[in-house]
């Protein structure tokens, strides 16, 4: 993978809007991820705090996508939105297990695990590094519209046309060939 150029990022295709800040003590930007966040060894969402995001903000929406999947299409690890303005802080494992930690009214969307929660890194073996994309999404309205029962592509297709703002952090992971 990385002799071959990577994939965009699924927010390249939205409309520019502005960034704010996304800071974890779970992830670095362009670190490599914990085994909290593979799949294999922790499957834990890590903490996530954002600032300085747009003051007409109603709303957020998280999530974490992995450009570099063998898929075609890539792979969404988790889908959160519906996450109350006031919230500005998950800590790690909101998204995961016992969902403790994670705002009320928060809607989770399967990801494509096919579970609605959050599922960590799982390269496969010799694939190179892969990119997981954390992305807080500022949004417009408090409800973004769709429930839990939508898919990735029509959540994202609302933050198309619902981000005020958006931030990132990017961590890597890859699983050796043989490992």
């Amino acid at each position: 993978m990385s002799e071959q150029k990577r994939p965009p990022l699924p927010h390249d295709f939205h409309p520019p809007v502005p960034s704010f800040t996304v800071v974890s003590e779970d992830l670095t930007e362009g670190g490599k991820l914990t085994g909290a966040q593979v799949f294999a060894e922790g499957n834990v969402s890590p903490q996530l705090r954002w600032e300085g995001f747009p003051a007409e903000t109603k709303s957020f929406a998280v999530t974490c996508f992995d450009p570099d999947a063998p898929t075609g299409s890539g792979f969404w690890h988790w889908v959160l939105f519906d996450v109350p303005a006031s919230v500005t802080e998950l800590p790690a494992g909101a998204g995961s297990g016992d969902m403790r930690g994670l705002p009320e009214g928060a809607v989770h969307v399967r990801n494509d695990y096919g579970t609605r929660d959050f599922g960590g890194a799982a390269p496969p073996p010799g694939d190179g590094p892969h990119r997981y994309v954390f992305t807080v999404y500022a949004v417009d309205q408090e409800k973004l519209g769709p429930d839990e029962s939508a898919s990735p592509a029509v959540v994202g297709f609302n933050l198309r046309f619902h981000s005020l703002g958006r931030a990132h952090l990017i961590g890597e992971y890859e699983v050796p060939a043989g490992g």
